[in-house]
C-alpha cells in the first residue's frame, strides 16, 4: 500500500511538471474570425461560342480604365488613417440651505408648558453643500495598410468590404479586422481606399500573447474596480 502510494504521488507531480511546462511553452496564435473571412467571387457559366464576330460577350477587357475593385471576391486596399482626440470636462458647485422655526401653540389664551417650559415649539435648519469635478481627455491613433474582399455590390454601385490580417511573432499574435461600405467614387487609381471614406467602418486591432498579458488586470483587481464593489 505505502509503495502504491509513492507511485501516485509520483505519477501526480509528473503530470502537474507537464502541465507547467506545457502551458509556457505554449505560443499564442491569431485566430481568424469566420465573419471577416474573404469572399469568393461567383463562379460564371460558360458562354456559348458565337463564331462571326470579334467582339464575345463576358471576355471583354478593360483597356482604357484603372483596374480597381467592382466585383464580389476583388481585392482592394485600405490604408488605415485614424486618429481622435477627445477631451471633456465638468464642474458642479450646489449649496441650499433651510431653516424652519415653529412657536410654541396656544390653548384657551395661555402657552402651552410642562413645568413652566414651553412645549411643541421646534426649530429646524438644514444646509447642503456638494462640489464635484471631472476631467477626461482620450487619443487614439491608428495608421496601416490592410488589403480586403469585396464581399458584396449594392444596386447603387457601393460596396461591402471586409477582411482582416492576422500576425503571430514570437510568443504573442497581433490581429487587425475592417468591414464597412465604400463608393467605387473614392477608390484611387491605385485601388486603395481611405479609411475614412469607409461607411459604417467597424475597425478592431487587438492582440494575444504574453505582452497582452502583462497589460490586462488580474480577475481580482477587475472585481475590486468593477462596479459591484461597494467602496
Amino acid at each position: 500500500m505505502i509503495v502504491m502510494k509513492k507511485c501516485n504521488f509520483h505519477f501526480l507531480c509528473l503530470v502537474v511538471v507537464l502541465l507547467l511546462v506545457s502551458a509556457c511553452s505554449t505560443t499564442h496564435q491569431a485566430v481568424s474570425d469566420p465573419e471577416y473571412a474573404p469572399v469568393r467571387p461567383v463562379n460564371a457559366q460558360p458562354l456559348p461560342v458565337s463564331d462571326g464576330a470579334i467582339y464575345k460577350a463576358g471576355f471583354s477587357l478593360a483597356l482604357f480604365e484603372d483596374t480597381k475593385a467592382h466585383r464580389v471576391g476583388d481585392i482592394i486596399t485600405v490604408i488605415l488613417q485614424e486618429k481622435t482626440n477627445a477631451s471633456k470636462k465638468a464642474s458642479t458647485n450646489t449649496a441650499k440651505d433651510a431653516a424652519v422655526t415653529i412657536a410654541a401653540p396656544t390653548l384657551f389664551g395661555r402657552g402651552v408648558s410642562y413645568g413652566g417650559d414651553a412645549i411643541l415649539s421646534a426649530t429646524i435648519d438644514a444646509e447642503r453643500d456638494f462640489q464635484g469635478e471631472g476631467d477626461s481627455t482620450q487619443s487614439n491613433s491608428l495608421s496601416g495598410e490592410i488589403t480586403v474582399t469585396v464581399a458584396e455590390v449594392y444596386v447603387n454601385g457601393n460596396m461591402l468590404i471586409r477582411g482582416e490580417k492576422l500576425l503571430t511573432l514570437n510568443q504573442g499574435s497581433e490581429h487587425v479586422r475592417i468591414s464597412g461600405i465604400i463608393r467605387p467614387i473614392d477608390i484611387t487609381p491605385s485601388n486603395t481606399v481611405l479609411s475614412s471614406q469607409v461607411a459604417n467602418a467597424k475597425i478592431i486591432y487587438g492582440g494575444q500573447g504574453v505582452l497582452a498579458d502583462a497589460n490586462t488586470k488580474g480577475w481580482l483587481q477587475r472585481i475590486f474596480d468593477s462596479n459591484w464593489w461597494p467602496f
